[in-house]
């Protein structure tokens, strides 16, 4: 126990110091003026870290009904697109013919700048909640369909040699030995897409939204709240890293198999075990 925790301490020090660090230099800078002479702007355009934490508590009630909001599209359009992903990756996987047909256009459909098609969808469906889970969702489903796709892709043929010899056809195959390889893959992709929803999400609120945390981040910009412009880029920070860590450890717990280094959580200081 005592050399669990005293290895968890050791992973937690080195990005808690240079956190700090950071934070004060900031301080230090931003109090001063030097920062904000340096960027040549008005010192009011330039919040210390100790006026953000103010923003964060003294704005919190406004902050959380606004996060709630942006919390709950961001899972909606994670859901949708690890369903349409994982439904798409195991058809290309099993038909070549429709891997050739819709490959090119899952490569496709990211060459176009998300915030270009945002008030297209606003268009489309209106400025409910429909848009931003489409948004999010388009974001979040190319990094999980081509890493279920690749993982699917990575079982050995004498593994599907063996399977075939024991009598297995080609679902069975696919569904004891195929997705259970590509398990670990679909977490990282969906691990890199739950990073990137939280963009997604502000995108769509700025395109057309009457709440959530991009909403208040535009009203705070024309109105120069500085400090809670950022006090909610902090909070979007943290529901990013918040679902990062809840995937690093369901990952650890349903695809244990996954020769993979804890780096994850060792990034996080999250104890796997």
């Amino acid at each position: 126990m005592t050399a669990s925790r005293s290895s968890r301490l050791g992973r937690l020090l080195p990005p808690i110091a240079l956190i700090a660090a950071l934070l004060g230099a900031w301080e230090l800078a931003a109090s001063s003026g030097a920062l904000a002479g340096l960027l040549g702007l008005d010192s009011f355009l330039v919040p210390s870290p100790s006026e953000i934490g103010r923003s964060l508590w003294g704005d919190r009630v406004l902050l959380a009904d606004n996060a709630w909001v942006t919390f709950g599209e961001i899972v909606l359009g994670f859901g949708a697109a690890l369903l349409l992903g994982v439904l798409l990756a195991a058809l290309l996987h099993l038909s070549p013919t429709l891997r050739r047909a819709f490959y090119p256009l899952v490569v496709a459909s990211q060459t176009i700048p998300i915030i270009v098609v945002a008030p297209i969808f606003v268009v489309w469906f209106g400025f409910g909640i429909g848009p931003k889970i489409a948004i999010i969702a388009l974001i979040c489903f190319f990094p999980i369909v081509v890493n279920t796709l690749d993982g699917l892709g990575t079982v050995e043929s004498d593994q599907r040699k063996l399977m075939r010899s024991l009598g297995a056809g080609r679902i069975r195959t696919f569904a004891t030995l195929e997705a259970p390889t590509a398990l670990p893959y679909l977490f990282s992709g969906a691990k890199v897409a739950v990073a990137v929803a939280v963009i997604g999400a502000v995108f769509g609120e700025w395109a057309g939204s009457d709440s959530g945390l991009g909403h208040l981040m535009l009203l705070d910009n024309a109105s120069l709240e500085v400090a809670r412009l950022f006090a909610s880029v902090v909070v979007l920070s943290a529901i990013a890293i918040a679902l990062f860590a809840l995937l690093a450890l369901l990952e650890r717990r349903v695809a244990w198999w996954g020769k993979r280094e804890d780096r994850a959580f060792d990034s996080l200081g999250v104890d796997p075990g």
